[in-house]
C-alpha cells in the first residue's frame, strides 16, 4: 500500500483518487492463482466500466499512512465512466518467497466492425487450420470431422476457427496444417487429408518426441523437501514415471 501511495497516489486530480481493491475478498487466498484471478477481475471491470467493491472491509489498516497520497479503498462499488482516455488498472501479485509482479492493464481500443469487415474483405488473410491425432487414422478422422463442419457452415470465419484449433485443442503426435489463401479450399484440402492424399495446401508431419522437457514450479508454496519420496519408495509405477 505504501508503494502504491508513493507511486500512483501523488499529483492526482482532486476528487479522482487511485481506488484500491483486492480479489482475495471475493475468492479467498488463491495461492499460485492469485495473479491471474486479479487479472480476470480487472479485465471484467475494464469491460463493464465498474470498479467492484472490496468485500468484508471494516476500518482501513492502521499500518498504512493513508494521508501520504490519494489512494482510497473500494469499500463501495464505483462507476468507471469514459473520460476520453482509456481506462487503466494495475494488478499486483505477491508471493511468500518475495515475488512481486505488477501488471498494467489498459482498455482495448474501440473497434469499428464495419471498418474491420471492409479490411478483411479487401485483404483476405490465408486460413491456417492445424490438426493432430494420437495416430495417423485419428488425424484423418479429425480432418473428416472438420471437413463436414466447414461444409455445413458457410458463416464461419476461417481465421478465427484456425485460431481456436491452434490455441484451444491438445496437440498430439501426428500433425497436419491445412493452409488456403482465402478459405475457399479448406473443405477440399481437409477431404484430401482424410483420404490420405494430401494436397499442396496441406503440410503433414509427425512429432517423434525426441526432445526431453522438464518443468519445475517452485516458490509458490506447493512443494516441500522430500515430497514424493514415500510414493517413490512404495509404488514402482510412480518411480518409473519419475525417473
Amino acid at each position: 500500500a505504501q508503494a502504491l501511495l508513493a507511486t500512483y497516489g501523488q499529483g492526482r486530480v482532486e476528487g479522482r483518487p487511485l481506488w484500491l481493491g483486492s480479489v482475495k475478498s471475493n475468492v479467498g487466498h488463491t495461492q499460485a492463482a492469485a495473479g491471474v484471478a486479479g487479472v480476470i477481475k480487472m479485465v471484467l471491470a475494464l469491460r463493464h466500466g465498474v470498479l467492484p467493491a472490496t468485500l468484508h472491509v471494516g476500518e482501513p489498516s492502521s499500518h498504512v499512512d493513508w494521508s501520504a497520497g490519494e489512494v482510497r479503498l473500494l469499500t463501495e462499488r464505483q462507476p468507471w465512466p469514459r473520460t476520453g482516455r482509456p481506462r487503466v488498472a494495475g494488478v499486483s501479485a505477491f508471493g511468500v518467497s518475495g515475488t512481486n509482479a505488477h501488471v498494467i492493464l489498459e482498455q482495448a481500443p474501440m473497434v469499428d466492425p464495419q471498418a474491420d469487415s471492409a479490411v478483411a474483405t479487401s485483404h483476405p488473410a490465408p486460413a491456417v487450420w492445424p490438426l493432430s491425432g494420437r495416430t495417423e487414422e485419428a488425424l484423418r478422422s479429425q480432418a473428416r470431422s472438420l471437413a463436414t463442419f466447414a461444409g455445413r457452415r458457410s458463416d464461419i470465419a476461417p481465421g478465427r476457427a484456425g485460431l481456436c484449433l491452434a490455441t484451444m485443442r491438445t496437440h498430439f503426435e501426428h500433425r497436419a496444417v491445412v493452409v488456403t489463401e482465402d478459405g475457399t479450399g479448406l473443405v477440399e484440402a481437409l477431404n484430401a487429408l482424410a483420404r490420405g492424399t494430401a494436397s499442396s495446401d496441406t503440410i503433414v508431419g509427425q512429432d517423434h518426441g525426441d526432445a526431453r522437457q522438464a518443468f519445475l514450479f517452485a516458490g509458490q508454496g506447493a512443494q516441500r523437501v522430500g515430497m514424493g519420496r514415500g510414493l517413490y519408495g512404495a509404488f514402482p509405477v510412480f518411480a518409473e514415471a519419475f525417473d
